[in-house]
C-alpha cells in the first residue's frame, strides 16, 4: 500500500525569501509562513490562532520566490513535509520539520504592477519549471470565452454517442 506526504498551505510571508546559492549550483530559498485560523470560544468571542511553517524551496522555484514574494504576500504553497535530526556546537540534538515545495502561487496583486497572476503564467511546479503560456498549446486550458451552450453539451451526454 503507498503512502502519501501532502502539505496544502494559503498564508502570509513572514519574512522575504533567503535565498543562497551553493556552491554546486543549485538555489535554495527559505522563508515563513503564517496561516491563521479563527474560531469561537466558549464565551462567542473570535479567537485566532497563527501557526508558522518553515517553507524551503530549491532549484528555478527558489529562483521565482526570489523574484515575487516579499514579506507579507499571500501566498499559496503545496509540498511535502519533511523532518531534520541533527547535533547542535554544544552537542546537543535538535530537530526542524520543513515544507519542502513543489509549487507556489502568489494569490495577490503585485502592487507596482498592479497586475494580477493568472494560472496559466503563474503555477511552476519542481516537475515542470515552465509555465503553462510556454507549453504547446494542446496542454493549454479550455478558453473561459467559450459560449454557454458548448459548456452545456459538455456536462450532460450527447444523444448520439455510439453506445
Amino acid at each position: 500500500m503507498s503512502s502519501i506526504n501532502k502539505v496544502i498551505l494559503i498564508g502570509h510571508l513572514g519574512r522575504d525569501p533567503e535565498v543562497r546559492h551553493l556552491e554546486n549550483g543549485a538555489v535554495v530559498a527559505k522563508f515563513s509562513l503564517a496561516t491563521t485560523e479563527s474560531y469561537k470560544d466558549k464565551a462567542d468571542e473570535w479567537q485566532n490562532q497563527t501557526e508558522w511553517h518553515d517553507v524551503v524551496m530549491w532549484r528555478f522555484l527558489a529562483e521565482r520566490a526570489e523574484k515575487q514574494l516579499k514579506k507579507g504576500s499571500l501566498t499559496y504553497v503545496e509540498g511535502k513535509l519533511t523532518h531534520r535530526k541533527w547535533v547542535d556546537k554544544e552537542g546537543n540534538n535538535r530537530y526542524n520539520t520543513e515544507v519542502v515545495a513543489s509549487t507556489f502561487r502568489l494569490l495577490e496583486k503585485r502592487e507596482s504592477t498592479g497586475y494580477f497572476p493568472s494560472q496559466e503564467n503563474e503555477i511552476a511546479t519542481s516537475n515542470n519549471p515552465k509555465p503553462a503560456s510556454s507549453r504547446p498549446a494542446e496542454a493549454a486550458p479550455a478558453a473561459t470565452s467559450a459560449p454557454a451552450t458548448e459548456g452545456k453539451m459538455a456536462e450532460e451526454p450527447a444523444d448520439d454517442l455510439p453506445f
